[in-house]
């Protein structure tokens, strides 16, 4: 999902730290209510797993370039499920800069671009699960319908920032729009599996009751609100 160098150029990179600086605002926001909910302790945990978690995604499940960016197994909304919306946003934000620290320097002017497009999704996720998940409901118990919806709501909102980006940048040339649209069809194939991940880690997650007490993954997995 990396918005790939070229693609936005000169004074336009200006807007991609503005609408980071806002996501970041509201990730502070997050952990405010995370820290009054769980201490700090517990969301350092959370979101060291999450940025350990994003790192690998990055690095380690498969990817490769298609159209106007790559296509990444992203699991946002496996994040969000297992350590709540602050740690994720932080795992996200932070396991992305790792990246490109270590191992993408020439992806660093892009960073705000990227991480607004991999947060803003999550805020819109958050806002989608509160919707389709009663307060009754843990997360260990949901349905494959809910899980299916949270994972459509953060891979489009991944594509559609992807496509923002590309069409501020490049404009709407026939050839930009058609690697715009070869990247999102792509990209939403991951739809197909994330479902059935975010599934199978809860299962998991139920099995492993112990992980209740142990302030590593968010109290609403398996405590209704």
């Amino acid at each position: 999902m990396h918005i790939e160098e070229g693609v936005v150029t000169g004074a336009k990179i200006a807007l991609g730290y503005a609408t980071a600086a806002g996501a970041g605002a509201y990730t502070l926001k997050l952990c405010a209510d995370a820290l009054r909910q769980s201490g700090a302790a517990a969301l350092a945990g959370r979101a060291a797993l999450s940025t350990a978690l994003v790192f690998c995604f990055f690095e380690v499940l498969p990817h490769y370039p298609v159209g106007v960016s790559e296509v990444h197994f992203i699991l946002g909304s496996t994040l969000f499920l297992l350590f709540g919306p602050a740690a994720a946003a932080l795992g996200l934000a932070a396991g992305l800069l790792a990246q490109g620290l270590l191992l993408a320097p020439f992806d660093l002017p892009q960073y705000g671009m990227n991480m607004t497009t991999l947060l803003v999704p999550l805020f819109a996720l958050q806002a989608l699960a509160r919707r389709i998940i009663a307060p009754g409901t843990a997360y260990v118990d949901l349905e494959y319908r809910q899980a299916l919806a949270l994972s459509v709501a953060y891979q489009g909102g991944v594509v559609a920032w992807v496509a923002f980006w590309a069409i501020y940048g490049q404009g709407f040339a026939a050839g930009n729009i058609a690697a715009v649209t070869s990247f999102g069809a792509a990209y939403m194939l991951v739809v197909v599996l994330e479902p059935l991940v975010d599934l199978a880690v809860l299962a998991g997650a139920k099995a492993l009751r112990g992980l209740e007490r142990s302030g590593l993954v968010t109290p609403r997995l398996y405590n209704a609100a």
